[in-house]
């Protein structure tokens, strides 16, 4: 049993709002609501539409990546971090209201979900974003404990490799050990660590060209 519990879910918890609430309604329809919600707000994806206000075409610079690197590269440094912050917010705010309203795994499925939308974005015909600042929002509306060794671990690998890719990469690692660690010693629960590995995967595999290239060149 975990000896903590994010800051939602205890506020939550002092209002009687996290369980209570979702008990007369079906938990199925809860998560599914969450699925779909997450997934929808994760796949509107914002360095596109500031970019395009712009008149500009993210295909065509850089990586071609619909992200907030990216955007850094074709509009300046204050748009990729507004982009960034927006891609942070897709991932907390379904996360953080769907775990309130019905629970941590509801939050947890919303979370992940939004990640999803953002990588697989259909108003991109499939290919959307890198997902790491999405996956950021995602865990601190979660489990907001696990962000501090995954920020490490992304800084390190960026200043060590000094590129983004490669420390994103790391830092999805770190994430995965750190939901199956926390789990083990009984600071999280079991659903944390099944969250933490798939939105690691997801991660990982979003970079597992830059991991290639890193490896073999």
């Amino acid at each position: 049993m975990r000896t903590w519990a994010p800051a939602w879910l205890r506020w939550s918890c002092r209002f009687g709002t996290t369980h209570e609430r979702a008990r007369p309604v079906n938990m199925l329809l809860w998560w599914g609501l969450a699925a779909a919600c997450g997934y929808a707000l994760g796949s509107i994806n914002p360095a596109v539409l500031i970019a395009l206000v712009f008149g500009k075409d993210l295909r065509q610079v850089g990586s071609g990546n619909p992200g907030a690197t990216n955007v850094g590269r074709a509009l300046g440094p204050k748009w990729a971090v507004l982009v960034g912050f927006l891609d942070v917010l897709k991932g907390l705010v379904p996360a953080l209201v769907f775990g309130m309203l019905a629970g941590e795994i509801a939050g947890e499925i919303a979370g992940l979900a939004a990640v999803l939308g953002h990588i697989t974005s259909p108003f991109l015909k499939g290919r959307g974003g890198k997902g790491v600042s999405t996956t950021l929002g995602a865990i601190l509306g979660v489990q907001p404990w696990f962000a501090i060794p995954v920020l490490a671990a992304f800084g390190i690998g960026v200043t060590v490799f000094h590129r983004v890719g490669i420390g994103a990469a790391i830092a999805a690692a770190v994430l995965a050990v750190t939901g199956v660690v926390y789990w083990r010693v009984g600071w999280a629960d079991g659903s944390d660590a099944v969250f933490a590995v798939v939105l690691a995967a997801l991660v990982l595999g979003r970079h597992w060209r830059n991991l290639r290239q890193a490896i073999w060149h």
